[in-house]
């Protein structure tokens, strides 16, 4: 009896230890993951993804909004050229799968809604001004974690025609192994025989079942975590948050029996490579618990997908708050923008969120604007910089500027353009395509339009250049179409000068090399360096003097003649 006693003894210390080892390992990761939180608030995130995780981000967007032709989305055209992915990268500190895929879908659908943006600006406000909300918050969101390499989105639309599966043969896995347990107390030669057989046969069935749902098996798992983060949101009692927790209260009411079946399926996020987590794989191996609270769970769930999505979108609005007050802590100066009716585009010292040391420039204007100067003197970043503040304008209600203001804009944009070799088009043929999308939304009054092209019409000669580029431009200001263009075609700044603002860019050559100060000038380029830089590259005198030769006579004359032969 004394050695029985000492082997329950020694079972029960070591499984104290266990459960001692548990919670602190599991305290450890709470206060390593504060600290984390704490640290990566306030600045740009520098999260890493594989190609697959990061494609994955983008399917909430093209599944609920991209297609809604009710709805303007930021195209992939615009979103390619501003390179969008790279400032949703820098803001996307979430702490969830589904953070971050609202927080992209955010950025690609401009509001149009004052009131939409101004509760946007009230939560990021909010959670700036309050510390300790929002670390709890981020907490239990991280809780949700990340599916990794998949959409939650895809699976949580496969999940309303998932065939639902009899847990009957579960049931008799399960008898098999109590009667071979039984049975050893009755013979033992044959219920070891019996009970290793049924522990065999048990894990392989349990592998060959949880191959064909375990992927799905994943979403299941991410929507009960979904709903374990909402039932300890909701029970947060600021009254800044109260519209968000009736929300979530009112859709994971319908779950409450669904929580009972958490435990015992796991969760990805509860891979820690604690002892007791692995003994519970081997139970669930042997005794099918997890597959069998998977039906269950398929069973409760499909009938309240609406509230699913409820909980989701709100958890969404949730961390996108968050992210938006962190990406501003970040900024060294930004703002709330000014919307008018008037098609007349103010901004004062806006910068650029993607460069480490931006030239901040002013311009107000009521009219289109032209851009002129030499290759890397500024113009395609400063169009970049107007383009994307106006999308940040209408997406997070903040600007990266001192003042803005200006109507709301649907965003088009032809800059980064090249040939397209599966359909086999020329860059003339992508470049007037991309054009063309931008008139007809210009014909579509419903809202104002505000454009930026890059070299218009650059995949073609230089006679017909000039003369579509004029006309494209002048229809594009007769519509009322906010156009931002740059050239480096002198002739459109004189065809368009009552259509367009003239603007320019300029470099001076100091000590034989160019400086650049990236800043906004009025009027037209008037410099010609580039003949000057083949000097500064070593090329021969003689040929950079036939050279202005040539470009001499051309002003003169306007004949071209080439000069030294």
């Amino acid at each position: 009896m004394e050695q029985y006693m000492v082997y329950i003894g020694g079972i029960v210390v070591v499984f104290g230890w266990l459960i001692y080892q548990t919670i602190r390992s599991s305290q450890e990761r709470k206060r390593r993951l504060l600290e984390r939180i704490r640290s990566e608030f306030g600045t740009y995130a520098n999260r890493e993804y594989e190609y697959d995780d990061f494609h994955s981000i983008s399917h909430y967007f093209e599944k609920k909004h991209k297609n809604r032709g009710d709805l303007f989305t930021i195209d992939d055209i615009t979103w390619n050229d501003l390179d969008m992915d790279q400032v949703f990268l820098a803001m996307n500190t979430t702490r969830s799968s589904i953070g971050q895929d609202y927080l992209y879908d955010l950025l690609r659908r401009p509001s149009f809604d004052p009131a939409e943006l101004q509760e946007r600006d009230r939560l990021a406000t909010f959670f700036d001004s309050h510390p300790e909300e929002r670390e709890h918050c981020q907490m239990l969101l991280s809780e949700v974690g990340y599916t990794r390499k998949i959409s939650l989105m895809d699976y949580i639309d496969n999940i309303r025609t998932l065939e639902q599966n009899s847990n009957l043969p579960h049931y008799l896995c399960i008898g098999l192994l109590v009667a071979s347990v039984a049975l050893l107390a009755v013979n033992p030669e044959v219920g070891v025989l019996l009970l290793i057989g049924s522990l065999i046969y048990n894990v392989a069935s349990y592998l060959r079942e949880k191959g064909k749902v375990e992927s799905y098996f994943m979403c299941i798992q991410a929507i009960v975590r979904l709903v374990q983060c909402s039932d300890k949101l909701k029970k947060m009692e600021s009254p800044e948050l109260a519209e968000y927790v009736g929300r979530l209260q009112n859709a994971s009411s319908v779950f409450q029996s669904l929580k009972r079946d958490a435990d015992l399926m796991g969760s990805p996020s509860q891979v820690n490579g604690s002892i007791i987590e692995a003994f519970l794989d081997y139970v669930r191996m042997m005794l099918h618990v997890d597959l069998i609270c998977y039906n269950n769970a398929l069973r409760k769930i499909q009938p309240h997908m609406e509230e699913v999505m409820t909980m989701w979108e709100t958890i969404g609005e949730l961390e996108a708050g968050i992210a938006i007050a962190s990406f501003r802590k970040a900024l060294p100066m930004s703002c709330k923008p000014e919307f008018t009716e008037e098609n007349r585009l103010q901004m004062k010292n806006g910068y650029h969120p993607l460069i480490s040391k931006p030239v901040a420039n002013t311009l107000e204007t009521y009219r289109p604007v032209l851009l002129t100067g030499s290759n890397a003197s500024g113009k395609s970043t400063f169009l970049k910089t107007v383009a994307i503040n106006a999308i940040l304008a209408q997406t997070i209600d903040t600007v990266l500027a001192q003042e803005y203001e200006a109507p709301m804009y649907r965003v088009y944009s032809s800059m980064a353009l090249r040939d397209d070799l599966s359909s086999k088009e020329s860059y003339y043929m992508v470049e007037i395509r991309s054009l063309k999308r931008i008139m007809d939304a210009g014909k579509n009054k419903e809202s104002k339009v505000i454009c930026f092209v890059d070299e218009v019409l650059r995949g073609t000669n230089t006679v017909e250049r000039i003369a579509a580029s004029a006309k494209v431009l002048q229809k594009l200001s007769q519509d009322g179409v906010m156009c931002f263009a740059a050239t480096h075609d002198i002739e459109l700044t004189q065809l368009l000068e009552q259509y367009y603002e003239n603007y320019h860019f300029t470099e001076d050559i100091v000590d034989g090399d160019v400086q650049f100060s990236y800043r906004l000038h009025k009027g037209r380029a008037t410099s010609r360096n580039a003949i000057k830089l083949l000097g500064m590259m070593g090329y021969e005198e003689q040929v950079i003097k036939e050279a202005e030769q040539t470009a001499n006579h051309f002003l003169e004359s306007g004949e071209w003649k080439l000069m030294g032969l």
